[in-house]
C-alpha cells in the first residue's frame, strides 16, 4: 500500500518456490516486468513450461565457465567435466523456447579475471552481459567480525577489471560495472524494508518504509539516480502481453 501510494505498483508470484524473492512490477518507471534473477527450480522444463509466460526476462550468475574455477568460486564441485556449460545452454534454450529473455551476471574477480570467455558467451547469446567488479563492502564481505563473509582475496583492481573488459570488448551486449558505476547505482531492500545505503562502503540502513514511507526512506538511500541511468538502467526488458489486475 504505501509503495502504491508513492507510485509504485508490485505484484507478488510465487516464481521461485525455493527462496523468499518476490516478483515486482514497478510502474514508477513505466517499466512492467517480471524478473527472476536467481537460479532455482524454476529453471527446469516443467518449471518453464508453468510459469513462463508470466516471466520477462530471467538473470543467471556465470561466472566462469572453467570447471575448476567453478568449484574454486563456490559454485559446483563438478571439476571433472564441464556441466556449468550444458546447464546454461539448457537453461537458454528453455529462455528461448518461452520468449524469455535471457541476462547474464558475471562477477569478475581474482578467479577469473584472466578468463577469456567470448566462445562460450556467444553460444549463449544473451541479451544482456553485466559484468561487475568484485565489491567489498563493510559489514558484509570485508572479513570483520560481523561480516558474513571475508571476500578480500577475490578483489582485483581497476586495472585488472579494464582488462577482462577489454578482452570481451566484441560482445555487443556486455555492460561493464566496476565499483564506481555500481556502488550507489542500485536499490536494495532488507528484510525490515529498511533501504541499504553502500556509499560510504558499507551497508547503512535507513528507516523502513513501514514506519516513515517510501519517499522518505529513499532518501536516505545514498542511491545515485545519474549513475542509474548512465549505466542504462533503464532498457527495454518486458515482452508483448496483457498483464491482468
Amino acid at each position: 500500500m504505501l509503495a502504491k501510494i508513492a507510485g509504485w505498483r508490485y505484484r507478488s508470484s510465487p516464481m521461485d518456490p525455493s527462496s523468499n524473492q518476490t516478483v515486482s512490477y514497478n510502474e514508477k518507471l513505466l517499466l512492467s516486468l517480471t524478473s527472476l534473477l536467481k537460479f532455482c527450480s524454476f529453471t527446469n522444463a516443467v518449471g518453464m513450461m508453468r510459469y513462463g509466460e508470466y516471466v520477462d526476462i530471467l538473470g543467471v550468475s556465470v561466472d566462469s565457465f572453467d570447471p575448476a574455477t567453478n568449484a574454486a568460486i563456490g559454485r559446483g564441485g563438478d571439476t571433472d567435466k564441464n556441466q556449468h556449460v550444458n546447464r546454461m545452454l539448457k537453461v537458454r534454450e528453455l529462455c528461448s523456447n518461452q520468449g524469455i529473455l535471457f541476462k547474464m551476471n558475471t562477477v569478475v574477480c581474482s578467479l577469473n579475471h584472466d578468463e577469456d570467455m567470448n566462445e562460450h558467451v556467444s553460444r549463449l547469446e544473451p541479451y544482456r552481459w553485466k559484468a561487475f567488479q568484485c565489491l567489498i563492502l563493510k559489514g558484509e564481505n570485508a572479513g570483520g567480525p560481523n561480516d558474513i563473509n571475508d571476500a578480500r582475496k577475490l578483489q582485483i583492481s581497476k586495472d585488472q577489471f579494464d582488462a577482462f573488459i577489454d578482452r570481451h570488448s566484441g560482445q555487443s551486449m556486455l555492460i561493464p560495472e566496476p565499483n564506481t558505476v555500481m556502488q550507489n547505482s542500485y536499490l536494495m531492500l532488507d528484510e525490515e524494508l529498511r533501504f541499504l545505503d553502500c556509499s560510504e562502503n558499507g551497508k547503512v540502513p535507513s528507516q523502513s518504509i513501514l514506519e516513515v514511507g517510501v519517499e522518505q526512506a529513499l532518501s536516505q538511500a545514498g542511491f545515485d539516480d545519474l549513475m542509474f541511468h548512465k549505466r542504462g538502467g533503464i532498457y527495454a526488458w518486458t515482452r508483448e502481453r496483457s498483464i491482468s489486475n
